[in-house]
């Protein structure tokens, strides 16, 4: 009889993001590894079931998928290519890259595994904090066609659809595209309803305009609601939303592409998280919008 026990997969970074995704990876069935820089964050999981490592070489040890979650390329690239990094031993297993680290970033990190033959899967995700728990999130994947059908699993644990682009690099190329849209949704609604503050106007007023017709999106009424409560906790924080602007910005410089919403988006990002706001909702970018 062959054997149905799930693959394992090691879980390298458990914050806002990748903590549900490891508890769904173990509601699926999957045998799942974590670990963390900051210990605590992944210690909670041992509880649903998770082995918490004290390595990501340990973690990765034996594993089938080494899936990455963290901040940014460089922190990224001081986990794997260290001492103790989840690819120093001699088994290689299929890393999914799921963090957002920008095409420079993305570039660095797949010569690194082409480098130690080492099959690299491009597969940041659309979504936040309750998508995530509700393994509702979008996975843009991009890698070698040969490994796909082992990492749908693994996918379909996580998310709720799974986009296949084609080669590593397109899956990067696309989040941040579709980055450049909600980062711009989020300050163009602070920039809507403080417009109207700003006039003595109520701006709830804006969210029940648009509600129901063409101008109508439900993210605007998401962080709209967050704004006018002035209270955010973080689905998203602001220090990701200036990281993922910043990598817009650098992306679409490189592309030739003018993206003057983009640029100015980036500078209210960065004057958010400068305002001592980088661990709240990217919706608090309000507090620097409303003055």
């Amino acid at each position: 009889m062959a054997n149905s026990k799930k693959p394992t997969v090691a879980v390298l970074g458990t914050g806002i993001m990748g903590q549900p995704m490891a508890r769904n990876l173990l509601t699926a069935g999957f045998t799942v590894r974590v670990w963390n820089r900051t210990a605590d964050k992944a210690q909670s999981l041992a509880a649903d079931g998770a082995q918490v490592c004290t390595t990501p070489r340990e973690a990765a040890e034996g594993a089938d998928f080494v899936l990455t979650m963290l901040s940014d390329a460089d922190a990224l690239a001081c986990v794997v290519d260290s001492d103790n990094g989840p690819f120093a031993g001699q088994h290689t297993p299929i890393w999914l890259q799921m963090s957002t680290v920008g095409i420079d970033g993305n570039e660095r990190l797949s010569s690194y595994a082409a480098q130690r033959g080492i099959p690299y899967v491009d597969a940041p995700v659309l979504g936040t904090r309750q998508p995530a728990e509700k393994g509702l999130l979008t996975i843009l994947a991009s890698g070698p066609d040969e490994v796909r059908e082992r990492c749908q699993p693994v996918f379909d644990a996580v998310g709720r659809t799974t986009h296949w682009l084609g080669s590593a690099g397109r899956g990067t190329r696309f989040k941040l595209v579709m980055n450049s849209w909600v980062l711009a949704l989020t300050t163009a609604t602070a920039e809507a309803m403080a417009l109207a503050e700003g006039f003595g106007l109520d701006p709830q007023r804006f969210l029940d305009t648009i509600e129901g017709g063409p101008l109508d999106v439900q993210y605007a009424h998401v962080k709209g609601a967050a704004m006018l409560k002035r209270e955010f906790p973080a689905s998203f924080p602001v220090d990701g939303a200036a990281k993922d602007a910043r990598l817009i910005v650098e992306a679409a410089a490189d592309a030739g592409v003018q993206m003057r919403v983009a640029d100015a988006v980036a500078v209210q990002m960065k004057a958010a998280a400068d305002a001592g706001h980088g661990r709240e909702d990217m919706a608090a970018v309000w507090n620097v919008v409303s003055g």
